[in-house]
């Protein structure tokens, strides 16, 4: 009898794991499509760094471009 319990014991630990994963995973997705990682400011920056400077054309192409690469990533 007590062999039932353990097998529901792993079932139940394995389907809590899988559970948690997948409910942590749509949480970050959602969280970094509210708050994305990168912003304009912080692009042009980085582009001032690397010695570029920064049009606000040249920032809005790469915004674009990559918010249309989150886009590809979430389907």
């Amino acid at each position: 009898m007590w062999w039932m319990y353990t097998i529901v014991g792993v079932l139940a630990l394995i389907a809590g794991v899988a559970l948690g994963f997948f409910i942590a995973r749509k949480y970050m997705m959602d969280y970094l499509k509210k708050n994305p990682p990168i912003n304009e400011n912080m692009l042009r920056v980085m582009m001032m760094q690397m010695g570029q400077k920064p049009s606000q054309k040249k920032i809005n192409q790469m915004m674009k471009a990559m918010n249309s690469q989150m886009n590809t990533n979430d389907k």
